[in-house]
């Protein structure tokens, strides 16, 4: 979330919340791992640090969602060294993460759990009459403008690697951004429409989750060029089809990008703990997964609830049933 390779050191990641009811939002804030701004805005913002746990749980939890087929599966293990490099593995942290935080904050705002914001500012709705209605839009122009103050400038440099953190931040941004829509409620006799209160939604993170990792799938390899006609430099990817003049193209404001090869991650490396052990699908990526080395295949029962039935009045009796489960697992 902040690029000091913090996730690894939180202390409660396995669980929403994290700190004890009596604990002001002060000392909150001094467990998570920020830079001296950073922890000055927590304290500043009650509301923030347990935003901020949402955010890093929600990051984590989504990315190990959308890699759990792949060689590499976001886990904790080896992600400090991981951002450290300018893969597409890196890539994605970035993006997901500043995704997370922009979704967290705006959530945050329409709740009423930050102080300092509230519902969105969808015009001809109060924000009294949107609580009470119960139409309180996410609040994604504060959460936005908010992060950025957050994240500050003191990453943006000219060297190639800066600038490809900062462009993959604003890509998960973006992805929120491009996810938010208008929701409409009707009030009036009998379900008509006659007065209709609308406001601004976000998409569930699982979306865009999906959408983030699509462009991971086509993340563009970049090098830093000189722009003549403005003087300095820029990133720069290989052509596109279609693509005219002798130039490079630049790449899209979507598109994710990164600098330097992946691993393969099929050993233990300081970036994984490898595919040894991992669970894999024999008709889908078991080969892939595995890295040539085969897989070993095991048999084991298991119990389901079966032949339930709806019993008067008011209870389902179902009989136990079993099962032979076949698991397939990588070599070492």
């Amino acid at each position: 979330l902040t690029g000091k390779e913090a996730l690894t050191q939180f202390p409660s990641l396995g669980t929403p919340g994290g700190s004890g009811p009596g604990q002001g939002h002060v000392k909150q804030c001094e467990l998570l791992q920020l830079s001296r701004k950073q922890r000055r805005l927590c304290r500043r913002e009650p509301g923030l640090a347990e935003t901020l746990r949402d955010a890093i749980r929600l990051g984590v939890l989504e990315c190990q969602f959308q890699f759990r087929s792949e060689r590499w599966n976001c886990s904790l293990e080896g992600r400090p060294s991981l951002l450290k490099r300018g893969f597409k593995e890196t890539a994605f942290l970035y993006a997901v993460s500043s995704a997370a935080l922009t979704h967290s904050l705006a959530r945050a705002c329409s709740a009423g759990r930050m102080e300092r914001c509230t519902c969105d500012d969808s015009p001809g709705l109060e924000n009294r009459k949107a609580w009470q209605w119960g139409v309180c839009g996410d609040n994604l122009k504060y959460s936005t403008k908010f992060l950025k103050k957050f994240l500050g400038q003191k990453r943006i440099g000219k060297d190639l690697r800066a600038k490809v953190d900062i462009h993959n931040t604003n890509v998960g941004i973006k992805a929120v951004k491009n996810g938010l829509k208008t929701t409409c409620k009707c009030h009036g006799v009998s379900g008509s429409c006659a007065v209709r209160t609308c406001w601004k939604q976000l998409s569930p993170f699982h979306e865009i989750g999906r959408l983030l990792k699509l462009r991971y799938d086509d993340a563009v390899k970049v090098f830093s060029t000189t722009n003549d006609a403005v003087g300095h430099s820029e990133l720069a990817g290989p052509h596109r089809h279609g693509h005219l003049g002798k130039q490079p193209a630049l790449p899209r404001p979507t598109d994710l990008v990164y600098v330097e090869d992946s691993p393969s991650f099929c050993r233990p490396s300081k970036y994984s703990l490898g595919t040894a052990g991992r669970t894999c699908s024999r008709e889908g990526n078991c080969d892939s997964m595995c890295c040539g080395r085969g897989y070993n295949t095991q048999s084991r029962l298991v119990t389901f609830s079966c032949h339930c039935q709806v019993q008067w009045c008011c209870y389902v009796e179902c009989q136990q049933c079993m099962q032979e489960e076949v698991v397939y697992s990588c070599k070492q």
